[in-house]
């Protein structure tokens, strides 16, 4: 019986950190995901805020606007090995909506961080991590990033993108 109470310990804490996890404290402005989380990670987006632009041929996007930036992850102090990144979005008052889930694989693809890990002091960055959409509406994006060091404490990072709905130069 104890080993099986050990079992389900260890199973309910590789559920918190092993998905992307719901928002289910609406009193709480983070995800469960992101809450008792220390903070190691810094996040960047640019630029913030992000303003639609009409679509072009390079986009090669069906869609007619798109929201061009990057998006960039950096461990200032420590060696950390990336367990799964995304984001959330706010469009409504309904509030937080699940967006991306990366693995570590898709994460070191996007970010261009061979084996997903975060060399301490390097900066990682989505290129193109563009929105598109038919219509210019505004809304915001959480992105985060969950990593652990070599001793197992878990880490995130997270920053929020803002997008908005006013086409600029129009």
């Amino acid at each position: 019986m104890k080993h099986f109470f050990i079992a389900l310990f260890i199973f309910s804490g590789l559920k918190v950190y092993g998905q992307e996890g719901d928002w289910t404290n609406k009193k709480r402005v983070l995800p469960d995901v992101l809450r008792k989380v220390p903070e190691a990670i810094f996040i960047q987006h640019d630029p913030n805020p992000n303003y639609p632009e009409e679509s072009t041929p390079e986009d090669k996007s069906e869609y007619k606007y798109v929201w061009r930036h990057a998006t960039s992850a950096l461990s200032p102090n420590l060696q950390l090995t990336v367990k799964f990144a995304g984001s959330y979005i706010w469009y409504s008052e309904e509030g937080w909506k699940k967006n991306v889930f990366y693995n570590k694989k898709q994460f070191a693809k996007k970010f261009n961080c061979p084996k997903g890990i975060l060399e301490k002091g390097v900066k990682y960055t989505f290129e193109k991590n563009y929105r598109y959409g038919d219509q210019p509406y505004g809304g915001d994006a959480l992105w985060y990033v969950i990593a652990e060091d070599e001793n197992g404490n878990i880490y995130k990072g997270m920053s929020i993108l803002e997008t908005e709905a006013e086409v600029l130069g129009n």
